[in-house]
């Protein structure tokens, strides 16, 4: 399998958040790897494409995952937890989670938008990704030394600014909406749909 960044807009492979594609292309084989042969016959190819609040979804996944990877290192290594940690909520060069946050959750607590399958997976994955980056900033507590004291109240900081920006975005979606149903006799019908 490989990944390809693409926007609808042909001669840029990356654009800003709304408008980042993603093409995966799954290759099948006629042998497993590794094989004796360097070359080996592909038999059949899938594509999927992936909408930008996917795209968003999976690199959410993916920095829980490193998160997770971090805390769980044993013997534990600050340096690399610190970096984990830095890059979810210090994001200085690429738009961090925040904006993530903004872009796809921003227009449902606004009304113009209402939520989808998508939209909930997104929150969840946000409140799992938060739930590690707390339990990520309590490891990292344990284990700096006196002179690290300041960094990690800074760290602390900026997590509580994080969460204290993205709680309404989140509560927003969670809100139920009115799902209109029509019935055979084209009586319309109403069906309340709790989004997680």
């Amino acid at each position: 399998m490989y990944a390809s960044p693409f926007t609808m807009d042909t001669n840029r492979a990356h654009g800003s958040l709304h408008e980042q594609y993603k093409r995966k292309t799954i290759l099948t084989v006629e042998r497993a790897f590794p094989y004796v042969k360097t070359r080996i016959a592909i038999i059949d190819r899938e594509r999927l494409i992936l909408s930008p609040i996917e795209v968003a979804i999976e690199d959410l996944q993916k920095k829980t995952d490193e998160l997770r990877l971090a805390i769980q290192q044993e013997p534990a290594d600050p340096k690399i937890l610190q970096m984990v940690i830095q890059g979810c909520i210090s994001t200085a060069v690429n738009q961090g989670p925040l904006e993530v946050a903004n872009i796809f959750l921003n227009p449902i607590m606004n009304g113009v938008d209402h939520p989808n399958i998508h939209h909930n997976r997104l929150r969840l994955c946000f409140k799992e990704f938060t739930r590690r980056l707390a339990e990520a900033l309590k490891r990292n507590k344990t284990l700096i030394q006196a002179d690290q004291r300041e960094y990690q109240k800074d760290l602390e900081n900026k997590f509580t600014k994080f969460t204290e920006s993205l709680q309404p975005l989140l509560c927003a979606c969670k809100q139920s909406t009115m799902m209109e149903t029509t019935n055979k006799k084209n009586n319309r019908q109403y069906q309340l749909v709790t989004l997680g």
